[in-house]
């Protein structure tokens, strides 16, 4: 009898640790993420052409880190938003975020970058760089789709503007939240991709539970 309740306390243990490592990785995506079939018909229904030029290219003709109103900007919104918890309110002074491409926990805000989960010169050469530059804007700062995630420094810097053909998370179980990610943010704004980033989205798709 005792030897089958300390069972069962272990199981309940184990799952509970297993919840709140849920919690802790659900917390730190952007919210509402399409389905595992949603995301497929995204996939299936982009362009696939070659990339554009980069000729006119500058990060200046996406104005971003706007006015978001009560004294915040957007890289304001998306630190708080992507917390766990923290404290000061534009700026944010400290907290604690969960870095979901590497894993790994910080308390300063300094140490995280906003990631444009699409590049801003990958959406130049995927088909933005015919837009006036205030839906470039609305790109750049993007508060209702999956593109605006905060994440580490060093892992936002690694991926520079580089597509999933060359840049994948260095924590192999990001590859299917952000191939959601980057197929909702294409399918929501028009964009282009070539054939090997779709060969590459498609594997990590393909890693995808749910």
């Amino acid at each position: 009898m005792l030897k089958k309740s300390l069972l069962f306390s272990l199981s309940f243990v184990l799952s509970l640790l297993v919840f709140q490592y849920d919690l802790l990785s659900a917390s730190a995506l952007p919210p509402d993420l399409p389905s595992k079939s949603t995301t497929q018909a995204q996939l299936n229904s982009l362009n696939v052409q070659n990339e554009e030029s980069m000729s006119g290219y500058s990060r200046e003709k996406f104005p971003h880190w706007i006015s978001q109103g009560d004294g915040c900007d957007t890289r304001q919104v998306i630190l708080k938003r992507d917390a766990d918890n923290y404290s000061g309110n534009c700026p944010v002074t400290s907290g604690k975020w969960y870095s979901y491409y590497d894993g790994i926990t910080f308390n300063d805000p300094s140490q995280l970058d906003i990631d444009h989960v699409v590049p801003l010169a990958e959406a130049w050469r995927s088909g933005a760089s015919s837009w006036s530059t205030a839906k470039r804007e609305d790109f750049a700062n993007d508060l209702n789709g999956p593109q605006l995630i905060a994440v580490s420094a060093s892992s936002n810097r690694s991926k520079g503007d580089q597509d999933p053909s060359t840049w994948q998370p260095p924590r192999a179980g990001a590859n299917c939240a952000y191939a959601k990610m980057w197929i909702n943010t294409k399918y929501n704004w028009g964009l282009h991709l070539q054939s090997s980033e779709k060969t590459a989205l498609q594997g990590m798709l393909n890693s995808c539970s749910y």
